[in-house]
């Protein structure tokens, strides 16, 4: 069967901006103006009455607000109404039941973000092998870092096509990301073989035909604490240390109720700059080896995790204080730092562009249980990476996190694989329907 052509949109094309500090106050100003305007429109949304909510006075109160508030001129007009917009979408995704109802966006909790919804404003040209010049609305022209390439010039078309972009300010600064629309093959049935994947701390990806995907970093330091600061450098690790001992012995000097200081404010803007360093290159890696995992195997089954519960802390109350309250924050971290919801997230996503499909096993005794003989004795598991069957019968020994990978994939064989989670959501609304009473 010949393979259909489909429309596909992707929001992965990101790349860091090279602003001036001028650009840098203008950029920083229509994030504001943006934020503002949620606010406002969420506070015109809660005092109007349910019958005039509705797009067009929403529309109407925007603009008004536009001339009433001399600052909100610099958000660009179709900025404006990409914030109305996602708005809407916000109450209809809570109508849903998607999200939780829309707030307010406090100026220190928020992202700072641009939305351009229009791909024909961005003006996109290569400059050489590693610049590009984009134009920014209010902006101007700025260069980015041409990481990846783009249907831009001749080789943008109706089909491969830019229709917008976002703009996203964190700690190293801000960044451009482009919406791409292009047309792809639907891909056909994978030949791949199955493969069970046991997600851990010390190896991350433990896959059950022994292929185990480790950051080939040390997991812990020296005196055997997990090393939250793995993804640095050594000298980044020293310079981490000297940040944070500075900010603890300025802060000493603040008074209760008085102002951060703007040196303690510049001592916490390069600790944010390092740990996102850090934190994009630990995204760098989820997204190679899940993109190489998804790329080898058909099927890929893996736990389907509490992790929410997994992480809460150990320390109880006053009444019933808790046992190994350190030793569990420490491990509430490292489960943290190796997000495994996101890692499921990026496999489902780039094992369906391939064709294979990821599917969920209960999670209780994969890590118990004897991968070889099937039973689940007393004390097999001696260690967090050793395993060894106490059944007389068998004495099979072996890695942990191997074993429970086997042990994944045996459940999926058997047929207990669970319900997708959207397939969960679709049986609950169908359940709470009422069938039409017959007139």
């Amino acid at each position: 069967m010949s393979a259909e052509l489909v429309y596909e949109k992707r929001h992965g094309h990101s790349a860091r901006l090279a602003l001036s500090p001028a650009l840098v106050l203008k950029a920083d100003d229509q994030a504001h103006a943006a934020r503002t305007m949620w606010n406002l429109l969420h506070a015109w949304w809660q005092m109007m009455p349910k019958d005039k909510r509705t797009l067009a006075n929403a529309d109407a109160a925007i603009r008004q607000a536009r001339k009433d508030i001399d600052f909100l001129a610099a958000l660009p007009a179709q900025a404006a109404q990409a914030v109305l917009k996602t708005y809407a979408q916000a109450w209809k995704n809570c109508w849903d039941g998607r999200a939780d109802a829309p707030n307010f966006k406090g100026r220190l909790r928020t992202v700072m973000s641009v939305d351009i919804p229009q791909g024909r404003d961005l003006n996109i040209t290569r400059v050489h092998r590693r610049w590009g010049m984009v134009n920014i609305p209010k902006i101007g022209r700025v260069r980015f870092h041409w990481t990846k390439n783009l249907p831009v010039g001749k080789h943008a078309n109706a089909e491969n096509r830019i229709t917008g972009a976002r703009l996203v300010k964190d700690a190293l600064g801000w960044h451009i990301a482009f919406r791409v629309q292009t047309l792809e093959a639907t891909p056909g049935p994978h030949t791949g073989p199955e493969v069970g994947i046991d997600a851990g701390v010390n190896i991350p990806l433990a896959l059950s035909d022994g292929n185990h995907q480790d950051h080939c970093l040390p997991a812990k330091t020296a005196d055997g604490t997990a090393d939250r600061d793995k993804w640095l450098n050594p000298n980044e690790k020293a310079k981490l240390l000297r940040l944070e001992q500075r900010a603890a012995r300025r802060k000493q000097y603040r008074k209760p109720g008085e102002h951060t200081s703007n040196r303690l404010h510049r001592t916490y803007d390069q600790i944010a700059e390092l740990r996102a360093k850090a934190k994009r290159r630990a995204l760098d890696w989820q997204h190679k080896t899940t993109s190489e995992i998804a790329a080898k195997y058909s099927v890929i089954v893996v736990e389907d995790l509490n992790i929410t519960n997994m992480v809460k802390s150990a320390k109880g109350t006053d009444e019933e204080p808790g046992k190994n309250v350190a030793q569990k924050s420490g491990l509430n971290r490292s489960i943290s730092q190796e997000a495994w919801g996101r890692t499921v997230t990026m496999l489902t996503y780039k094992t369906a562009r391939h064709g294979g499909t990821v599917h969920k096993v209960p999670a209780p005794g994969t890590s118990q249980r004897c991968s070889m003989c099937g039973f689940t004795t007393p004390g097999s598991r001696e260690s967090q990476a050793v395993f060894v069957c106490k059944n007389p019968d068998c004495g099979w020994s072996g890695n942990a996190d191997h074993n429970a990978g086997r042990n994944i994939l045996h459940l999926y064989r058997m047929g207990l694989a669970l319900i997708p989670a959207a397939g969960r959501a679709v049986a609950r609304r169908a359940r709470r329907v009422k069938p039409a009473t017959a007139r």
